[in-house]
């Protein structure tokens, strides 16, 4: 993926100078609480925040910059719930089609529906997806504790996989440039995995259903 300008990771991270994770939290917090996030390189930044770090850009020890990267993205999804409880109905029902739509509230309920709460988890992985999910998860009043334990996980495996990623790999030459070209792939490959367990495990827990019964 190449991106450029307002929107190259890279650029971003070292034109902050000290503020740097500042500006990095930041970007995760709306990507993650605030409909209009989706357009913001969530994946990338954070591999790059992981490069940065190893290299000195970001002057801050990476598990310093993992727990205040972590704490952002929780708080995100925290304010998108909360956006979707108080005003979901009137921001997904205006139009039929198009991100933000009844449509896109009923297949995001779909995957609620397969996969339960772990969809938020699962969604934290999956760019525009992460934007909309705690919104929806809101609109359709998700038990609040369950919805927060799952913000939670996702919320803190999301950034530690990617920045660390980002710190290990970014010190051999080469890597760090290919796994950022393809990082999308390299995390779709991640859900897709997560998607087969969950499924295997609920196939397993039928199974044992009706064998019990």
């Amino acid at each position: 993926m190449i991106h450029t300008g307002l929107f190259d990771p890279q650029s971003i991270i070292q034109g902050s100078g000290g503020w740097a994770l500042a500006v990095v939290c930041l970007i995760i917090f709306v990507e993650t609480g605030l409909l209009i996030g989706f357009v913001l390189p969530g994946d990338t930044l954070l591999f790059f925040t992981g490069v940065l770090t190893f290299s000195g850009v970001i002057d801050v020890p990476v598990p310093v910059v993992i727990l205040a990267v972590a704490v952002s993205a929780v708080a995100g999804d925290q304010l998108g719930y909360l956006i979707g409880r108080r005003l979901g109905p009137r921001i997904f029902e205006r139009k039929a089609a198009g991100l933000i739509s009844r449509a896109t509230l009923e297949r995001t309920n779909g995957f609620f529906d397969r996969f339960g709460p772990a969809t938020v988890t699962i969604a934290r992985f999956v760019p525009v997806v992460r934007t909309v999910a705690p919104v929806a998860a809101g609109t359709a009043r998700m038990h609040y504790p369950r919805f927060l334990l799952f913000n939670i996980v996702g919320g803190i495996a999301w950034p530690t996989l990617l920045i660390l990623a980002g710190f290990f790999l970014g010190q051999i030459p080469g890597v760090a440039d290919f796994v950022s070209q393809y990082i999308d792939l390299i995390l779709g490959g991640i859900v897709v995995i997560s998607i087969l367990s969950i499924i295997v495990s609920v196939i397993r827990s039928r199974r044992a259903g009706r064998t019990d019964r």
